[in-house]
This record gives C-alpha cells, structure tokens and sequence, in this order.
C-alpha cells in the first residue's frame, strides 16, 4: 500500500481553542503515530533572524526543535501538524526518530473522532520565567490540570541526600 493510499487519521479545521486546529477524522487508537510534524530544516541562529508569523503574536511561530540541534520551521514546507494547538492535558505527544532528524505526533490514549488533537508544548525558553514571560506565553486551554503557560516547567530538584541508597 502506497503511503498516498493510507487514509489520513487527521483534518485541518477552525479550532474554538485558537485559529486552526487538527481533529480525528476517525477513532484513533492509543500509540498510533498519527503524522510527521514537517518544515524546513534551519539553524538556531537562522530562527532567531526570522520574522514572526504572526504580527498580532510575536511570538508565535512553527518552530520545533531537535535533539540533534536543528529545528523544524513547519511555517516553511510544513504540513498539517503545525496547526495542533497546546493543551495542560494532551492526548498526543511529540517523538522523536533515534537519529533526532524526524518528529512524529503519536496518540497518547484512545481519540474519538471529531475530537481536537493537542500536545503539550512545554516551551523551553532561556532565562527566568517571569510572571511577564508566562503571561506572553499564556495557556487558553482551560484543562483541570492548566498551569497557565504554555512554558515548561521548572524540574524539580531531587530531595534524595547525596550517600542515600534505594532500597
């Protein structure tokens, strides 16, 4: 079966969460990978020279970035996965190849058809993350579990003393 004939689990439409969206097309089992997230390969120094896709939102973009140093710009060459919005409560995840030079948005639970696909950014930002930074990066998911960013979130020091064993 050619990949053309496989039919999509996947379509574009307006979100009520933000702008476009990505919804089941038909029930997606749990660990299906779903698609590629696509887009031209650039530079950290090249993303930080372009412009935001967005003059009402600076900051937002397509970026994705890769253990192997590069990023996905799917504003450029991208395909439908761009448009997967942020949820506190995801039911899809980002994973990566071993090589860390291909991304593939893959469920994390049983998708009812018709429903919103979402991951959880977790965006990595240098420096502080000030109550500006967050409120830049605000979370409109409105999940449960929301923390109201769509920043990462800090990790958590271990309280294990040094010379503690398992056990």
């Amino acid at each position: 079966m050619s990949r053309s004939s496989i039919p999509a689990w996947h379509v574009v439409r307006p979100s009520p969460l933000h702008g476009k969206g990505v919804f089941a097309a038909c029930d997606i089992p749990e660990e299906t990978c779903i698609l590629e997230y696509r887009g031209r390969r650039i530079t950290v120094e090249e993303a930080d020279e372009l412009p935001s896709y967005s003059p009402d939102d600076p900051n937002h973009t397509f970026f994705f970035s890769l253990s192997s140093g590069k990023i996905i710009d799917g504003g450029q060459r991208g395909n439908a996965a761009r448009w997967i919005n942020h949820s506190c409560d995801p039911n899809c995840e980002a994973r990566e190849n071993e090589a860390g030079t291909r991304l593939y948005i893959y469920s994390l639970r049983d998708i009812a058809e018709g429903e919103e696909l979402f991951f959880d950014y977790a965006l990595e930002i240098d420096g502080r993350k000030t109550k500006k930074l967050k409120e830049q990066y605000r979370c409109l998911c409105g999940a449960p579990s929301c923390r109201g960013t769509m920043l990462a979130l800090p990790k958590k020091k271990s309280t294990k003393k040094k010379g503690d064993t398992e056990g």
